[in-house]
């Protein structure tokens, strides 16, 4: 953030960050080609993950009642890992970005049916708020172009990522696994949110301070990471390659989603769906890889 913050003199510091940060926000295009989209290097090295009693305390005081029952956040781990060094798509695939792929390889449209949507079994939200974000003839729902790609599964995801590995010759593109998402949210010191440790509901599109929907995935500035990478809380759920158990169907699930309570959008949280789940709160976004020579 401080980089907007030198373009006057007169006006006060709080002026400058809502002027610059709204400008910003509105005139900034995300890249739609794959060989355009932007990656931020994430160094090598060893970085603090899950959480402690500290951090879980504070979880479930703002973390609703559900939470608070089945004690969501107690199996989060705190651990110190080493994560080699990689790169990771400054913001979450777009709906325009996925376009691209489905157009060039023919891949399925995001999509569902009422009869699959209600099998699934997590209907939180009916099928009547589905069908806002359902593609019509191979195009994106209408204003949604640079919103998250919604309604796909973790092997619409691998395909998506394997597909812009093509255009990428210095890296390896694929899906990033949960300690590589967890270290590009919270950087090396463990902070519970991308910008620190005090919830901020002004940086991030969840259920108490959004819209009820999806967002453009540039719209929160102030919610990016120490790297700068957006939208690691809020918005939507992203896929990640790391499985709840060895050999198990269901897949680590990472950040939170636009109707969501704060003590879920923690770097450290962490979800689980089934990996053939499609659904309006999930989406994606995919990591490089450096190739060695």
């Amino acid at each position: 953030m401080k980089r907007f913050y030198f373009y006057s003199t007169f006006l006060t510091a709080a002026l400058l960050m809502a002027q610059v940060a709204v400008s910003r926000s509105a005139g900034t295009a995300v890249p739609t080609k794959p060989a355009e989209i932007e990656q931020v290097r994430i160094p090598a090295g060893e970085v603090r993950l899950g959480s402690g009693a500290k951090e879980k305390k504070y979880a479930y005081s703002i973390g609703g009642s559900a939470a608070r029952k089945w004690r969501w956040y107690d199996a989060e781990k705190n651990r110190k890992v080493f994560v080699d060094e990689f790169y990771i798509d400054k913001y979450p695939v777009t709906q325009a970005q996925y376009q691209e792929f489905v157009k060039a390889t023919g891949h399925r449209a995001p999509f569902i049916s009422r009869k699959d949507y209600q099998r699934q079994g997590f209907l939180v939200h009916p099928y009547k708020e589905v069908i806002p974000y359902l593609w019509k003839n191979g195009k994106p729902p209408p204003g949604k172009s640079d919103h998250p790609v919604v309604l796909v599964s973790i092997g619409d995801a691998w395909e998506y990522c394997h597909w812009r590995d093509g255009f990428q010759k210095k890296r390896l593109i694929r899906m990033p696994f949960e300690d590589e998402w967890e270290k590009a949210a919270r950087g090396t010191d463990g902070r519970y949110f991308p910008w620190g440790n005090a919830w901020d509901g002004a940086r991030a599109n969840i259920g108490n301070t959004g819209p009820n929907g999806t967002t453009p995935v540039n719209r929160y500035p102030g919610g990016a990471s120490p790297y700068g990478v957006y939208d690691m809380a809020g918005n939507i759920f992203e896929w990640t390659l790391t499985p709840l158990e060895a050999g198990s169907d269901r897949y680590v699930l990472k950040s939170c989603s636009w109707d969501d309570t704060p003590g879920l959008c923690r770097g450290a949280a962490r979800h689980t769906r089934l990996k053939n789940s499609r659904h309006i709160l999930i989406g994606f976004r995919c990591v490089g890889v450096p190739l060695r020579r």
